[in-house]
């Protein structure tokens, strides 16, 4: 069971009566036996004291050339990084031309009643659906990296996108939650994958052999993985997939194969990044750079200030340690979160005059 919004075509009694419904079997459901791809309801916790507060977002509606097909975007949800996230859908929302055809499926670890109603409040009109994730799956996978958020399990959760979202969902656009979106999400929703099970934008400049350990690249074993190949440096945080591909491929289990060999040997540093490299390096369809202006957020352990890449900009990506939200409130922004600060849609003051 997956957790959604009522259609925007429904009267608006029906809307009201359905959600307060909905509110009622959250409040009063205590235990409630779980697939993968569903919600846990469980016991209803105290709304957390570290989610925060949002104001609402404008309403937006489809322009008149729209057809019907569905964008189907998938990110993961979790209190700590739901300002990103907010602020990530807002702007998707705000520079798409068909903002009504956008269909959100949030992954998150564990049933947080407050982030729910968030969403539901912050973003009234939104199509989305929240399912569960099991941590368990990848618990006794992870290896540690070098940054502590890295080693998160939902931070795995992409992984397993075709076992977890519905039948219907055929392609999807992954994002992280550190990301604004400066152009119409469509244009990376109609990227011709030409065959190939995932697109996005590769890197072919970075040093590729950083990734992995010397044990790695000294083991021709180990390393013949690349033979035939043109691997080149790719960031999972934004990513198209073909759902029915990677299921039929057996993607989630050649990349699971490749956790459990780091789990026996350290081949490489990061977190989930170097088994996508492993299994799709050099196999996958590349993106025009636009779409993941990366890095923004510096590098893994100090998070120092980055300026943009030239050239044209259709995402902005603060992947690293630094996040814009952080460095805003701290009052020692980088340049560039001044970029991501239009769609902040976070109320620190909830006594506002706005009320």
């Amino acid at each position: 069971m997956a957790l959604g919004t009522p259609s925007p075509h429904s009267s608006q009694f029906l809307g009201h009566l359905s959600f307060l419904l909905l509110l009622l079997f959250l409040l009063t459901t205590h235990h409630h036996a779980t697939a993968t791809n569903s919600v846990h309801l469980g016991v209803v916790r105290k709304p957390a004291a570290n989610v925060p507060i949002f104001r609402e977002a404008p309403e937006f509606r489809n322009g008149h050339t729209c057809n019907k097909e569905r964008i189907h975007v998938s990110m993961t949800l979790d209190s700590n990084y739901l300002r990103g996230t907010m602020a990530a859908v807002l702007s998707i929302l705000q520079h798409s031309t068909c903002p009504e055809n956008v269909e959100f499926h949030f992954l998150w670890a564990r049933f947080e009643r407050q982030v729910f109603l968030s969403i539901r409040s912050t973003f009234p009109y939104l199509k989305f659906k929240i399912y569960r994730f099991e941590s368990n799956r990848v618990r006794g996978k992870i290896s540690k990296s070098i940054r502590q958020a890295l080693d998160q399990p939902l931070n795995y959760a992409r992984i397993y996108l075709s076992d977890i979202l519905p039948g219907y969902v055929k392609r999807v656009i992954y994002l992280d939650s550190d990301i604004v979106v400066v152009d119409d999400i469509a244009k990376l929703w109609e990227v011709d994958l030409q065959g190939k099970v995932l697109a996005a934008p590769e890197y072919c400049h970075a040093n590729f052999t950083d990734y992995f350990t010397d044990l790695f690249w000294n083991d021709p074993e180990l390393s013949g993985t690349f033979e035939g190949r043109k691997p080149c440096y790719f960031n999972t945080g934004v990513m198209v997939m073909d759902v029915e591909k990677w299921r039929e491929g057996k993607y989630t289990e050649k990349v699971e194969s490749w956790m459990a060999v780091q789990k026996q040997k350290r081949i490489y540093h990061l977190g989930s990044l170097p088994p996508f490299l492993l299994v799709l390096a050099g196999e996958l369809k590349s993106v025009n750079h636009r779409w993941n202006q990366h890095g923004l957020g510096g590098d893994n352990l100090e998070g120092k200030c980055r300026s943009l890449h030239p050239g044209p900009i259709s995402l902005l990506h603060w992947s690293g340690k630094g996040k814009p939200w952080l460095r805003l409130d701290s009052r020692r922004p980088c340049t560039v979160d001044h970029l991501w600060a239009p769609y902040d849609l976070y109320r620190p003051n909830t006594h506002s005059l706005e009320e």
